[in-house]
């Protein structure tokens, strides 16, 4: 008998019983049956009863067949994998069921019409109307605040790692962490104080892209700061070594290496103002009108539009159904941001000779 066949009868002897691939999915099917088994049997009306009934038997069914024919050991890596699977079910669930009634309940009105009017001389009662100047009013909101809040999130964060140090560096990580808890109506009534009461600015676009400018600028230094830190200190050593100033290895270096991961952060903060109403609804003040200039005047957004179609419908099923095809065309707005920043991230990623 040759060495190689010595070798491997030995390993397999030291190979302990292990499960099929498919063993999970069918542990998954059984608990699933028994779970609508034991619900109906039960009499339990709730489908959500059910498959918290299932999800159990699968944890502890996927725990006793592994601890018989695997051993303890490995089952105790099937059942945590398993509260992995559930834990991820149940958090997928509620995102699921969001989407699907904003769906199902949207597409009555979304068309190109929808998308091409406003409401103008359109009653919240009647029927026709659209969001087209939400939709102009939303970008030019977000996008002002992006401007605003993006360089000076990444220069804070800039600075934080590569030059902070002592009390003005805590101090900021601070004040950074406290803004990221501000709930949107205080950030709100900030700028409803000084931009519009004090300095009697008036109402307009831009009084909100302020509020939203200061709930972004948070999530832009904290993201950011986080993508700093991962870079190498290999590659700042390296290009300092070679006599290049600091300021340029951070130029370029440091902020390419990490340009993918910024950009993410930064769509984030995006995607989480995009939705915001509470600011909205203070300063911007809403119109049926289109108006292109976010500086003056009060100027509509998908969020206050949403808002106001609920708020105003009385009744109107023809209300009811604008504020679903607006909160659709707003979940397609975050999900084109997240589909540029992966792009844009995949774009600017480091190459790696692969």
């Amino acid at each position: 008998m040759s060495t190689a066949a010595v070798t491997e009868k030995r390993h397999s002897t030291l190979r302990g019983a292990s499960l099929p691939k498919w063993t999970p999915w069918a542990i998954a099917a059984g608990s699933i049956a028994l779970g609508v088994g034991i619900g109906v049997v039960a009499g339990l009306d709730s489908k959500i009863q059910w498959g918290l009934i299932a999800a159990l038997l699968f944890v502890l069914g996927s725990y006793g067949i592994a601890a018989r024919v695997e051993g303890r050991r490995q089952a105790k890596d099937r059942i945590a994998t398993s509260l992995v699977w559930v834990a991820f079910i149940l958090a997928l669930i509620p995102l699921v069921s969001l989407l699907w009634v904003t769906v199902q309940r949207g597409v009555k009105v979304f068309d190109f019409y929808f998308l091409s009017h406003s409401m103008g001389v359109v009653a919240d009662t009647e029927t026709g109307g659209g969001i087209y100047h939400a939709i102009i009013g939303t970008l030019e909101q977000v996008g002002i605040a992006a401007l605003i809040a993006v360089p000076v999130g990444v220069l804070t964060a800039v600075y934080l790692v590569e030059y902070g140090r002592g009390r003005l560096s805590r101090a900021i990580t601070f004040f950074v962490d406290v803004m990221t808890g501000i709930p949107s109506i205080v950030a709100g009534l900030f700028v409803l104080s000084f931009w519009i009461l004090i300095l009697d600015m008036g109402y307009s676009g831009f009084a909100g892209s302020l509020a939203l400018a200061i709930l972004m600028m948070p999530v832009v230094v904290r993201s950011t700061e986080e993508m700093l830190k991962l870079v190498p200190n290999e590659l700042r050593e390296a290009s300092l070594a070679l006599g290049v100033p600091k300021w340029r290895t951070i130029l370029k270096v440091v902020l390419p290496t990490s340009i993918g991961g910024i950009t993410t952060g930064v769509m984030l903060a995006i995607a989480r103002i995009t939705g915001e109403t509470a600011p909205m609804l203070l300063l911007v003040w809403g119109t049926t009108f289109i108006n292109n200039n976010p500086f003056k005047d009060p100027q509509a957004s998908l969020p206050l539009y949403i808002y106001q179609q609920y708020a105003n419908s009385a009744g109107s099923g023809a209300a009811y159904d604008r504020a679903w095809a607006a909160a659709l065309a707003l979940i397609g707005f975050v999900m084109i941001l997240n589909l540029v920043a992966r792009g844009i991230a995949r774009w600017k990623a480091p190459k790696t000779g692969r």
